[in-house]
């Protein structure tokens, strides 16, 4: 019985992060990959604490593709300029030290990419908050629709 209420939890949260994904604006996207490289470089974290290597492994290797598949290759450098230069060099960076974390087993290097990683999180949920902020004020400043049915004289 619990392995199939297991099953149905797993079945639930897949279903939810999918349809999450689907409803999701290229910006909440975003902050959706560095959630998931945050949680990543957590577990590892914990699983380098418990010597775990595999797991700890696999972990990091989940958050190096996050940033390099989601992140990294996400980024337009026509149109970004020099801020998609500035975050692939980040990127970049961000990925050879959990590279360097998993080898020498290092907390601290696990530390700083996810400061790194919340920083910059924090950034996209700003402009997200500021985005909603404008639309609503638009919305609000908006001239109300006029009816088109006559309800008296003309």
């Amino acid at each position: 019985m619990n392995a199939t209420a297991d099953r149905a939890a797993g079945a639930y949260a897949k279903v939810d992060v999918e349809v999450g994904v689907l409803g999701a604006s290229p910006e909440a996207l975003v902050v959706m990959l560095y959630d998931g490289a945050i949680k990543a470089i957590g577990i590892a974290r914990s699983e380098m604490l418990r010597k775990d290597h595999a797991a700890k492994g696999a972990q990091l290797s989940k958050a190096i593709g996050i940033i390099e598949e989601g992140l990294l290759a996400s980024l337009d450098p026509v149109a970004g300029g020099e801020i998609a230069a500035n975050l692939q060099a980040l990127y970049e960076y961000m990925t050879r030290q959990l590279m360097l974390a998993n080898l020498q087993n290092s907390v601290e290097a696990l530390d700083e990419v996810t400061g790194l990683l919340r920083d910059l999180k924090g950034a996209w949920e700003s402009l997200i908050t500021m985005q909603a902020s404008r639309a609503a004020n638009a919305a609000a400043e908006a001239p109300a629709p006029r009816s088109s049915a006559s309800y008296g004289k003309a």
